[in-house]
């Protein structure tokens, strides 16, 4: 009879009973336990052993995988063979990120070859004593909206316009967009340049731009630039930033004819991911303000004393040829587009001068503008308001581009 039908069978016994029966109960338990698995370690010795083996080569095997798995994955994360360090000694080429076909594209954009049925929009037109600025822009039906523009700066040598423009460590001290820049990777056989750069915008995330750019030197000081977007293993996407994925940029730097005075003609294509409407608005209500702030950076880098650009190899350095065909073809209307540029535009932008009371509409054009700063500068900024705001303004502006046109006081 087993203990526990003991105690159900005998209620009646006293308890001092009951726990020597416990007692004697457990003792019996303890030891048939303690023999059996004495017995069974005695017995089994061996197995005992081999299954102690096996079970630390399981976890050998399992510990093995993971890391394999864990180096494949992070070697997948980034182009094969291509060096954190050095992404020239995996083969990793630029060589062919900026062509001659870029510069080609460049020259007839700049001469307005592309398309002749598109339309362009005057931006703006400004001038001082030291300084005058033109833009216009066109939206194409596939793209985001181009930009052509002409600066002319007095007193300025096509040379140190150049320098000033590539010198993106000077560039930082001066454009307050400009709050990271770094070289990528530079071959020196084409020419060709990688870098990124971080920009800032009010009350928007920051852009990167990884770029990749070429330069070209034609006759009588002329100078060639175009800049695009590319990929490059050192610059992996981070979310704090949004990458520009379309970006097409380029000028020409020349000496205008008789003057002593280069200008600098460029092209600009960038999808930045900004509403049109307010990225047109913008433009026009702050590059005078820019052009300017850049006018005094340059008058202040031309006197510094044995200024250079950044040491080691770039663009600027390892410079090349136009080819004598694009060289020829930009030729031919070279000195056509200097005219245009020194004669033509001041005078338009002397005919604006001569308004010097603003009339009812300008004012009331006006406040409507100061109206929709302050709404959207109290937290009304939705992607809605924004947009209509844009369009209101836009529809004001072309208003009074008209009426200034009808005007006999304007100028031609």
């Amino acid at each position: 009879m087993s203990l526990y039908n003991y105690a159900i069978s005998e209620p009646e016994n006293s308890k001092e009973t009951t726990e020597m029966v416990k007692i004697v109960d457990l003792r019996r338990v303890h030891g048939m336990f303690q023999g059996s698995s004495e017995e069974f370690w005695r017995e089994n010795v061996y197995g005992g052993l081999a299954t102690l083996v096996a079970l630390l080569f399981v976890l050998a095997w399992h510990c093995a995988k993971r890391f394999v798995f864990r180096k494949s994955s992070s070697s997948k994360s980034s182009p094969v063979g291509v060096s954190n360090s050095d992404p020239t000694s995996s083969g990793f080429s630029i060589s062919e990120m900026v062509t001659d076909a870029d510069l080609k594209f460049l020259i007839e954009n700049l001469e307005e070859k592309t398309r002749e049925n598109e339309k362009w929009d005057n931006v703006i037109e400004k001038r001082n004593d030291l300084l005058s600025y033109y833009a216009k822009c066109c939206k194409p039906k596939d793209g985001p909206v181009k930009y052509l523009s002409s600066t002319i700066f007095e007193n300025c040598s096509p040379e140190k316009l150049r320098d000033f423009y590539m010198d993106n460590d000077y560039r930082k001290q001066w454009d307050k967009m400009l709050i990271e820049h770094e070289q990528l990777q530079v071959d020196k056989n084409k020419g060709v340049e990688v870098g990124r750069s971080i920009k800032k915008f009010p009350l928007l995330t920051a852009r990167e731009y990884v770029l990749a750019w070429r330069l070209w030197e034609g006759k009588d000081n002329t100078f060639y630039c175009f800049i695009k977007e590319c990929e490059h293993p050192l610059a992996s996407p981070q979310k704090k930033y949004v990458r520009v994925s379309i970006f097409r940029s380029g000028w020409q730097i020349r000496k205008v004819p008789g003057r002593n005075a280069c200008e600098i003609k460029m092209f600009h294509q960038e999808d930045a991911g900004l509403n049109v409407e307010m990225a047109k608005l913008a433009f026009s209500r702050g590059i005078w303000s820019y052009v300017c702030k850049m006018d005094t950076a340059l008058r202040r880098y031309s006197r510094i004393s044995n200024h250079q650009l950044s040491s080691g190899a770039t663009a600027v350095t390892l410079i090349k040829k136009v080819p004598p065909g694009l060289e020829a073809t930009d030729s031919m209307t070279s000195q056509e587009n200097s005219a245009a540029t020194s004669v033509h535009r001041p005078i338009a932008g002397g005919g604006r001068k001569l308004s010097r009371t603003p009339s009812k509409k300008l004012l009331a054009n006006g406040l409507l503008i100061l109206g929709g700063v302050v709404c959207l500068s109290r937290g009304h900024s939705s992607l809605g308001a924004k947009v209509a705001m844009a369009y209101i303004l836009t529809k004001l502006s072309k208003r009074g581009a008209s009426s200034s046109e009808s005007s006999p006081s304007s100028g031609a």
